[in-house]
């Protein structure tokens, strides 16, 4: 899941977040981990301009502080950046943060990225918004071997160039999982060369067959081998009767109700389901937390 309180977009914050901090951040982490959860995600923008600040507020907290606050306080959910817009900064930056939060979390971490959408962020730290899909492209590249096993990783590319500089300590993990986030014809692409995951950003449940399979399309033309996990945002969820107005959208009902719905995206083909709870408390949120993983997650 997707934490709250981290992001406050107006899509999808519920009201009670608006005075939540850290305590509530460890509570619903706590609540996750016990139940069962995959993962805890954290996004990740730098500023919000003007005009975008109504819808998006500019609450974002940082997913690398947040993702390393949660990992001291959590067994054994991994901690997912969804998304980290990786090319507004140096790869061996990047590198440094997230190799440093796997080691500290005992090999938790998957590194989700995306291209970002926000013009005036890219401007202000000088990085071409117009590149933004050539910049992550070969911060991918030089991702990988920056968060590879060598003390001293190398990457020779058009817009980075290192080597002979040494970054330890290194991830807990052989290889940290990327996973891709977006949509887009291009983000799929990316998704599916360079990528062990895709993280689709709102697609309905009718778009993503197609998608998928342009995935799996695209992987046998190139001959890239390894696995690949599929993921999905399910419509928001709330486990039992609720007796306040959840939204239209939202899929409700008993536990193997719920289930029989949520298996469609494994029929698709979808590995992982990120899912978003309808709350108006904090308690509220880790009661469904809580049921979700005792009463649904059986049934899947």
């Amino acid at each position: 899941m997707q934490l709250p309180v981290q992001s406050q977009s107006t899509l999808y914050a519920e009201p009670w977040e608006a005075e939540a901090g850290p305590e509530d951040l460890l509570h619903i982490a706590r609540a996750a981990d016990r139940s069962g959860f995959a993962y805890l995600a954290s996004c990740d923008h730098v500023g919000i301009p003007r005009r975008l600040a109504a819808a998006m507020s500019t609450i974002w907290y940082d997913p690398v502080a947040t993702l390393s606050f949660l990992a001291a306080a959590t067994e054994r959910v991994r901690l997912l950046s969804h998304v980290a817009i990786v090319g507004l900064r140096h790869p061996l930056l990047t590198a440094k943060q997230y190799a440093t939060l796997d080691h500290l979390s005992a090999g938790r971490l998957v590194l989700g990225v995306g291209a970002g959408h926000v013009q005036e962020e890219f401007e202000a730290l000088g990085v071409d918004f117009r590149q933004r899909g050539a910049v992550l492209d070969e911060c991918l590249d030089a991702l990988r071997a920056a968060l590879g096993p060598e003390e001293f990783p190398e990457h020779h590319g058009k817009l980075y160039d290192f080597e002979g500089l040494g970054q330890r300590p290194r991830p807990a993990q052989d290889r940290v999982p990327l996973w891709v986030g977006g949509s887009s014809p291009a983000a799929v692409r990316r998704a599916a060369l360079k990528g062990d995951g895709w993280l689709p950003q709102g697609d309905p449940r009718d778009r993503l067959p197609a998608q998928i399979a342009r995935i799996r399309e695209l992987r046998e033309e190139a001959g890239v081998q390894g696995e690949f996990t599929v993921g999905a945002i399910t419509e928001p969820l709330y486990v039992g009767t609720a007796r306040w107005y959840v939204g239209r959208r939202t899929l409700t009902g008993a536990p193997q109700e719920l289930a029989e719905s949520l298996r469609a995206y494994r029929a698709m083909g979808v590995h992982q389901i990120q899912v978003r709870f309808r709350s108006r408390s904090r308690t509220e949120l880790t009661d469904q937390i809580a049921a979700f993983g005792a009463e649904v997650a059986p049934h899947l």
